[in-house]
């Protein structure tokens, strides 16, 4: 949703600021994930927009899931946004974050989509392919589609290269049908 994400922008880059200046972008990824998860649970997204709900108990509920894994900051930034009923925008906070920090450690996180498992050998070469068009490391996940029926979908941020037999059909039929 372009809303949330406009509203979770600057939230995200003060966050992705704060965790540059105490050089610890790894700690702030796992404090987002973690509160993310929190808040994109249905069962806490009927709390978080139930107006029944008080500010206290939000951060009471927040700050017993998240545990020892929040320490002030972490907290902190609950505190404000929940002052400003923006909770519901900790999964696009932090989707955001991560872009920022994989922007600025020069890394891609690429998915090969494919018919069948990918061996290693051929995760490898994507990579090195991939590493050497888009000029940064990168680091590829991999998941199977039997619907692909052949060939693999890599999609790299914005890069979408679709060889797979399915989406050659599909162009093959538009081509035949204009």
């Amino acid at each position: 949703m372009a809303e949330k994400r406009t509203i979770a922008r600057p939230y995200a880059q003060a966050v992705f600021d704060l965790a540059q200046k105490q050089q610890d972008l790894a700690k702030w990824s796992g404090v987002l994930a973690l509160l993310a998860t929190i808040a994109g649970d249905a069962r806490m997204q009927s709390l978080i927009n139930n107006p029944k709900v008080s500010d206290e108990q939000l951060r009471g509920i927040f700050f017993e899931i998240g545990g020892d894994q929040l320490d002030q900051q972490g907290k902190a930034l609950v505190e404000v946004l929940i002052e400003n009923r923006r909770l519901d925008t900790l999964p696009e906070i932090a989707e955001l974050y991560e872009d920022y920090r994989a922007e600025a450690e020069k890394l891609v996180q690429a998915e090969v989509i494919s018919a069948f498992p990918v061996s290693d050998e051929q995760q490898s070469a994507i990579a090195e392919a991939l590493q050497r068009r888009l000029g940064r490391e990168v680091s590829i996940t991999g998941k199977t589609d039997p619907a692909l029926i052949g060939g693999a979908i890599i999609r790299a941020g914005d890069l979408v290269i679709d060889g797979s037999v399915t989406g050659h059909l599909d162009r093959l039929s538009q081509t035949l049908s204009q």
